[in-house]
């Protein structure tokens, strides 16, 4: 059964599905109605047509912008950097933070191939230069793991002197975490208590 082992295969490349759950996925499709299968692949290929990166963040939009580059009640003086879009849902979710966001897509790694020209971070650089109202502070959110401490401390290299404040989250977060794990009130404490690199 080619059919059955290709879709297993399919699933098993998401991250944190192993064997016996992409297993079961694959199995829960082969056993669904007709109209089930087509409803999943047809959200699957408009998500893939509807959704694009916001020009200005870099976070999933459906429209030109996202809601928070389109909001204009968020602090236009305040950029808080991430490194994937899941941690804005994370950050906001603690309604502690008005301010816009810059997603990253990833961490500085040398050991996985992965440099300052994979991130977007000549972007950061040219929205930071560039920005109509002049952003007063960034804050820098990377996860609080190697990767993530090497990532800060060259943002804050690469826009020191270009904007008045850089500041990196506090560390109410634990080492080794990622911050959309980390529940509302320590990433509020963490957003509150973050210092100036």
């Amino acid at each position: 059964m080619k059919s059955l082992q290709r879709l297993i295969q399919c699933f098993r490349r998401l991250k944190g599905v192993g064997p016996r759950q992409a297993e079961r996925f694959a199995l829960h499709f082969l056993r669904a109605p007709e109209s089930e299968v087509a409803e999943f692949t047809d959200a699957l290929l408009k998500m893939r047509e509807n959704i694009h990166y916001c020009p200005v963040c870099f976070s999933y939009s459906e429209g030109n912008l996202c809601e928070i580059c389109s909001d204009d009640t968020r602090d236009q003086g305040l950029l808080c950097v991430v490194e994937e879009s899941k941690d804005i849902e994370a950050i906001e979710k603690t309604k502690s933070y008005t301010g816009l966001y810059h997603v990253l897509h990833g961490s500085l790694s040398p050991l996985d191939g992965r440099g300052a020209a994979d991130l977007k971070i000549k972007e950061l650089i040219e929205r930071v230069q560039n920005s109509q109202q002049k952003i007063r502070e960034v804050i820098i959110a990377t996860n609080p793991d190697t990767e993530g401490e090497n990532t800060s401390l060259y943002i804050a290299d690469v826009l020191r002197g270009l904007v008045g404040k850089i500041t990196r989250i506090g560390y109410g977060m634990p080492l080794g975490g990622h911050i959309d794990y980390i529940d509302e009130m320590t990433l509020s404490h963490a957003l509150k208590g973050r210092t100036k690199i």
